[in-house]
C-alpha cells in the first residue's frame, strides 16, 4: 500500500494501493472499480482468444489487497462483472474463491453499466449507490454541486508523463477536490487517458497518482500528457 500519499475528499482521507483499490481508514473500507469478471471468456465467444484466467487473476490481486489493509467493508464500483452471463461462465473454484472473498468482509456491489444485476449468490448486497460519510460512491461520475464530493469508476483513466526522454503510461487515480475516479482493477481491462474528452468537465485543478510497479506517484495536471 502506499503509505505516503491521501487523497482527501470533503475532510475524508483514501489511501491509494497498488493493485489500484482504495481504502479508507477512517471506515475500514476498501473500494474496488471496474474488475470485469469473465470479460476473458467474453471476448473468447466474440473469436478474441486470450488465456483464460483473468478472472482469477484479478481475485488473487484483490485478496491480496484484503490481506494487507483488512477491510471491515468491501465496495465494488459497478462493472465488477462484464456481462450478464458472466456468473454462469466462472469457473467453479474462482466461484469459490469471490464466495470467500465476499465472506471476510461487509459486501456491497454497486451496480454498473455492465452488470445492473449483479448476481445475487456471491454474498453481499446490491444497491445503485451509497454514502461513505460525505463522500458518494457510486459507478459513473455525475454533475456535482457545490459542496458534494464523489467517487467513481467506469472510465478506467490512465495518465501518462515525460520523464528523461522516455513518455510513461500507468493506469492512475485522478481526483480534484470534488471527485475521484479509480483505475479499473481487472487483469483484461483498457485504459483511457485523462486528456481524452470523455473527463472534459469532470476536473478543475486535478492531480492523479500513477500505479507503477513499486510504487504510486502523484503528478499535478500540468505534469501530465
Amino acid at each position: 500500500m502506499s503509505r505516503s500519499h491521501r487523497i482527501t475528499l470533503s475532510g475524508v482521507d483514501f489511501v491509494p494501493h497498488l493493485s489500484g483499490a482504495l481504502f479508507a481508514p477512517d471506515f475500514e473500507a476498501l473500494l474496488v472499480a471496474d474488475l470485469h469478471l469473465e470479460k476473458g471468456t467474453s471476448l473468447a465467444r466474440r473469436g478474441v482468444h486470450l488465456p483464460p484466467y483473468d478472472t482469477r487473476e484479478s481475485l488473487l490481486q484483490l485478496q491480496a489487497a484484503i490481506e494487507e489493509t483488512q477491510p471491515r467493508r468491501l465496495i465494488f464500483l459497478g462493472d465488477s462483472f462484464h456481462d450478464g452471463g458472466a456468473r454462469e461462465r466462472i469457473d467453479a473454484a474462482d466461484l469459490a474463491l469471490l464466495r470467500a472473498i465476499t465472506a471476510v468482509a461487509e459486501t456491497v456491489w454497486i451496480t454498473g453499466n455492465h452488470d445492473p444485476s449483479p448476481p445475487q449468490d456471491v454474498g453481499g448486497i446490491i444497491i445503485e449507490e451509497m454514502a461513505l460519510g460525505p463522500v458518494t460512491l457510486r459507478h459513473h461520475p455525475r454533475m456535482l454541486r457545490d459542496g458534494e464530493a464523489e467517487i467513481s469508476g467506469h472510465l478506467h483513466p490512465a495518465a501518462a508523463i515525460h520523464a528523461r526522454g522516455h513518455r510513461i503510461r500507468c493506469r492512475c487515480f485522478i481526483a480534484d477536490a470534488q471527485r475521484l475516479i479509480m483505475p479499473a482493477f481487472g487483469s483484461y481491462t483498457g485504459a483511457l487517458n485523462v486528456r481524452s474528452e470523455a473527463f472534459d468537465g469532470l476536473f478543475g485543478d486535478f492531480n492523479v497518482w500513477m500505479i507503477g510497479e513499486k510504487a504510486v506517484h502523484r503528478f499535478p495536471a500540468a505534469q501530465v500528457r
